[in-house]
């Protein structure tokens, strides 16, 4: 018997109480009264500034308001006049090292852990998690209270995907990037963003 196979006998055999794997018929995720205001909050808790805009108009001066000795933006959002690179067009993702903020497009935010789903809508991806900073641009009216909503919402007809592995590639991303493994100091930026901005539109945008 390997140590690993010793270590879980060991483990089965200290349980004092066993209970019945719980029924998935019988699972009420968790609903609030105010989804907006729960997912701003678990947002900011996961480290996120969170912005509202009126207007597709309002994104530009709202980045350079957040990260204003920003020099290279990369975005393929036709809202994004202040962008300097496009990841559809870029040579490659090497292309994109040293971009200061990145701007994508999020489908959905979740309120019970302040996420939100970020498909491929690009054709560098590497733009999410190459970049200093992220900000995402989202209706405010498509955030779900769970993951279960979630997952349900991504793969119907609304967003035009049958199942979930039609996505080429896709995300659910809360907050900058953040490690406490070393020390249990916590560093941000440590395999991607070192902040990231949510942008709630008002308005639908494209």
């Amino acid at each position: 018997m390997s140590t690993r196979n010793e270590i879980i006998e060991r483990c089965r055999a200290s349980i004092s109480r066993r209970y019945e794997r719980p029924s998935l018929h019988d699972l009420r995720p968790t609903r609030y009264d105010d989804i907006l205001l729960t997912f701003v909050a678990q947002a900011e808790a996961a480290g996120c500034h969170v912005e509202i805009a009126k207007s597709p108009e309002e994104i530009d001066g709202i980045i350079a308001k957040v990260y204003p000795d920003a020099k290279v933006i990369a975005s393929n959002l036709s809202e994004v006049k202040c962008a300097t690179l496009n990841p559809d067009t870029v040579k490659d993702a090497q292309a994109l090292n040293g971009t200061d903020v990145g701007v994508i497009r999020a489908m959905l935010g979740v309120a019970e852990n302040g996420s939100v789903w970020i498909p491929q809508k690009m054709r560098e991806r590497d733009v999410c998690f190459i970049s200093e900073n992220i900000v995402a641009v989202m209706p405010k009216k498509e955030i779900v209270n769970n993951m279960h909503e979630a997952y349900a919402l991504i793969t119907s007809p609304k967003f035009g995907y049958d199942d979930f592995q039609s996505y080429g590639y896709g995300v659910f991303m809360a907050g900058p990037s953040k490690t406490a493994d070393i020390a249990q100091v916590l560093v941000r930026g440590a395999q991607a963003a070192r902040s990231m901005t949510l942008i709630l539109m008002e308005e639908q945008i494209r």
